[in-house]
């Protein structure tokens, strides 16, 4: 059984940074890993992916030029760097494989930007 393990979430003030990590344990039946997020009273969304090829990557258009996901030296380790952060982003942020997606999911990481 795949289990995805999420931290690094907290609060930030708008403008501020923050980096997630991802930890996947069991065996994936695919090797893409996204970031998802999901907001109050929102579906549960895509935010970041990267394929095996660490320098394949696709990013919605609310966090391009902000968020850059990478993958660690160990490659069950997924990491979503967060910059200039905003209001908007605010939400609980999952990871999952991509494009097709285990049915566990992790607790995810609360991230709240705000003054």
């Amino acid at each position: 059984q795949v289990q995805f393990v999420e931290s690094g979430g907290g609060l930030v003030q708008p403008g501020g940074s923050r980096r997630l990590s991802c930890t996947i344990s069991g065996r994936p039946r695919t090797d893409g890993v996204g970031w998802y997020r999901q907001a109050p009273g929102k579906q549960r969304d895509l935010v970041a992916a990267i394929g095996s090829d660490a320098s394949s990557t696709v990013y919605v258009d609310a966090v391009k030029g902000r968020f850059t996901i990478s993958r660690g030296n160990a490659r069950n380790t997924v990491y979503l760097r967060m910059n200039n952060l905003k209001s908007e982003d605010t939400a609980v942020y999952f990871c999952n494989t991509f494009p097709t997606r285990e049915p566990n999911w992790g607790q995810g990481t609360q991230v709240t930007v705000s003054s």
